[in-house]
């Protein structure tokens, strides 16, 4: 397996980051398939509270279902356990976002709602998507829709 480079036993508390970013899932799963590049990396940077993940129960169970799939367990070179540890790993770190108002429907595919939901009940700063055309109209609150990539060289100020 390709998990040497994540730290997933991580220490019993929330980030001290400033930076507030919500994963959509295909970073995630960009994550899980490469151990190279601006998404892994992200997901490292989260698992090491170098920024504040937010997370929400249903983003989670999405992510779960999602790269559980086996075409995704595949090319990712792991397996399901792996996968589960991992989403254990940054549910301890990550800071929680409770769903307390549906912004339903602001987004064309039902499936970006959960991660718009979690976005802007958490207050993120930054939300980490290949599909910034899927958020649009999602900027009306106040949140930076960017690919994971240009997002990553802005805030570290380095090429990968």
């Amino acid at each position: 397996m390709r998990w040497h480079d994540l730290d997933i036993s991580p220490a019993i508390c929330h980030s001290s980051g400033d930076m507030r970013i919500v994963i959509d899932t295909d970073v995630m799963v960009s994550a899980f398939r490469s151990r190279s590049g601006a998404s892994r990396a992200w997901l490292r940077a989260g698992l090491q509270g170098e920024v504040a993940l937010l997370l929400s129960v249903p983003l989670v169970l999405q992510y779960e279902e999602v790269l559980t799939r086996p075409e995704h367990l595949q090319a990712a070179g792991t397996d399901a356990s792996t996968v589960l540890r991992i989403l254990d790993a940054l549910c301890v770190v990550a800071e929680p976002v409770e769903v307390s108002y549906l912004w339903r429907p602001q987004l064309n595919d039902p499936t970006d709602e959960m991660v718009l939901e979690a976005a802007v009940n958490g207050r993120a700063d930054q939300l980490l998507t290949f599909n910034a055309r899927d958020f649009r109209g999602a900027g009306a609150f106040g949140i930076n829709i960017e690919r994971p990539g240009p997002a990553w060289r802005k805030w570290k100020g380095q090429v990968l």
